[in-house]
């Protein structure tokens, strides 16, 4: 009840704030948004099923490459079909990468999903007659056909990201909420016994990692049209490791962490890139601070600090 009204306060305000803030500050909300589903479909693999990867990303990326492949090289407008298209390449893609990857467990896990995205991003890097490699595709436009209004318009394209982002944050919601949610934590908790107790462990895990990749897909699609471009960059480690960050920052296994950790840490990317180009390593030393004070992120801080007794 108390995650519906946090969600419920928070859609109401993300509704009311553009009345507030300048088109930088908006821009910047809308590009936290973004990265809230991205990290909030790492969370439903790594927080509720226990599932690690180093290659969340190559589904984000597959599908931004496609929209802008689909925009620049065969010139189609209409949205539906490239929101269509790119949510087909990054679902499959995860279905492909899943049956390979979930054979292994833990560090091999995590050593799988970086390899078979590297091969992606080795595709799209050196393929630069098609992909543009390490120049990636500019000047990818906003979609115009398909929808009763253009997306060109800042205000118009937050609404729109919101309504998306609410979307998915229903779904998630709905998803961990079921017994297929509640199973998969029991798969994170011990595999051994939820097969014993007759679950399919496997296909629990598989459907997750599916569906995850999806969403990832989903916010690589709209963060191609929030950026007018696409790169090698969106398929990278590094942007795996970030979007891993963001969901431990935040606390991993809760709904709206992840959301939290990915603001966080675009505000301090935004904030610490205008003063220093060390950003990498400023978002090490993050990752090793959450790491030693706060292992359960910052909602699990919070809900300790909550618990504790008073004197």
């Amino acid at each position: 009840m108390r995650t519906a009204l946090a969600a419920a306060a928070s859609l109401l305000v993300l509704w009311l704030v553009p009345l507030a803030l300048s088109s930088y500050q908006l821009g910047l909300l809308t590009k936290m948004m973004i990265f809230a589903i991205f990290a909030m479909s790492l969370n439903l693999i790594l927080g509720y099923g226990g599932l690690p990867s180093l290659g969340h990303a190559a589904y984000f990326g597959v599908a931004a490459y496609t929209v802008g492949l689909l925009a620049l090289r065969a010139g189609l407008p209409n949205f539906w079909l490239a929101l269509a298209a790119g949510l087909a390449v990054a679902t499959l893609a995860a279905a492909l990468f899943g049956l390979l990857a979930l054979r292994t467990q833990g560090a091999y896990l995590l050593m799988i999903t970086l390899a078979l995205a590297q091969v992606l991003w080795g595709i799209v890097f050196g393929w630069r007659s098609f992909t543009g490699g390490d120049d990636g595709l500019a000047g990818v436009p906003r979609p115009a056909a398909g929808l009763p209004w253009s997306l060109a318009d800042g205000v118009r394209f937050y609404y729109f990201v919101t309504v998306v982002l609410s979307l998915s944050t229903g779904l998630l919601a709905l998803v961990v909420s079921s017994p297929f949610g509640r199973a998969l934590v029991g798969i994170r908790e011990g595999e051994r016994r939820m097969e014993v107790l007759g679950y399919n462990t496997w296909a629990h895990k598989y459907v997750a990692f599916v569906l995850a990749g999806s969403l990832a897909g989903v916010s690589g699609i709209l963060f191609v049209y929030y950026n007018g471009f696409v790169s090698p960059a969106y398929l990278s480690v590094v942007f795996s490791a970030t979007g891993m960050i963001m969901v431990i920052l935040g606390g991993a296994g809760t709904l709206l962490g992840p959301a939290l950790g990915s603001g966080l840490i675009v505000f301090l990317e935004n904030a610490i890139s205008a003063h220093t180009q060390r950003w990498l390593l400023v978002l090490g030393i993050i990752y090793v601070a959450v790491t030693l004070f706060a292992p359960a992120g910052i909602l699990g801080l919070v809900r300790r600090r909550a618990r504790a007794p008073r004197e």
